[in-house]
């Protein structure tokens, strides 16, 4: 793991209770780097940092006011991971997801990395040291798929979010990087690739200035579906390439 700036590296990682938050947890240990790890689940972010030697932190990273509260308690942090993530009960068509489910999956996902973006970088930029932002968006949100309910959108948000993120910070210390998995075997979905994989994949963006990484077998149809779109043709559903 790539130092950033004099000392040991200390790192935020949000949604660290399960998934892809622990997984990046558990790599970051492995590298020697010190950890707070953010949860709404308390009993499992708990028993995560208590197994890693890290500091649990139970909070919603929707609510803006426990996100300034988190970066309070981790003002040595260089490497901030916004990974919390939720899909939501309704996976149908938009106007099937209920109005509720609309505003927490847009709290949780983008709301989510809004809040640790002006929690963490105006402090990081006054620093003036090197600092990395680490976003876990979704393949979801660089194609569309004719389901997904309100996840699908939240994170063509996040992935807007970033890319305004890396042209304002271009040229700082601080840097941003996502990555956009497919499907992963977490608490959200059965089937899919190993979070430790997304997680090492990940950490990747950190250590050699890559902004974006997705699966190699869906990149020629996110492409795709743009081209139809800009052409002003119907879309249609993506489909992975061997």
């Amino acid at each position: 793991m790539k130092r950033l700036g004099d000392g040991p590296l200390e790192a935020v990682v949000t949604g660290a209770a399960g998934g892809i938050g622990l997984a990046l947890a558990e790599a970051l240990h492995a590298k020697g780097v010190e950890l707070v790890l953010v949860d709404v689940d308390a009993v499992g972010v708990t028993a995560a940092a208590t197994r890693l030697g890290a500091t649990a932190v139970t909070g919603d990273v929707a609510d803006p006011v426990a996100m300034q509260a988190l970066a309070d308690r981790a003002p040595q942090a260089r490497l901030i991971c916004l990974n919390a993530g939720i899909v939501g009960r309704s996976v149908g068509a938009p106007w099937e997801v209920p109005a509720e489910e609309w505003d927490r999956v847009f709290a949780v996902n983008v709301s989510g990395v809004v809040n640790g973006l002006r929690a963490f970088v105006p402090r990081l930029l006054a620093m003036d040291e090197p600092a990395h932002v680490l976003v876990t968006a979704s393949l979801a949100g660089l194609t569309v798929f004719p389901g997904g309910g309100a996840y699908g959108p939240s994170k063509h948000a996040v992935t807007a979010v970033v890319k305004h993120a890396a042209m304002v910070l271009a040229g700082t210390p601080v840097s941003i990087s996502m990555v956009c998995p497919a499907l992963v075997a977490t608490g959200m979905s059965p089937e899919g690739v190993s979070p430790a994989l997304v997680a090492e994949e990940a950490l990747r963006t950190v250590e050699d200035g890559t902004f974006a990484i997705l699966p190699e077998e869906w990149r020629e149809t996110v492409v795709d579906q743009i081209r139809a779109t800009v052409a002003g043709n119907q879309p249609a559903p993506p489909v992975p390439r061997v």
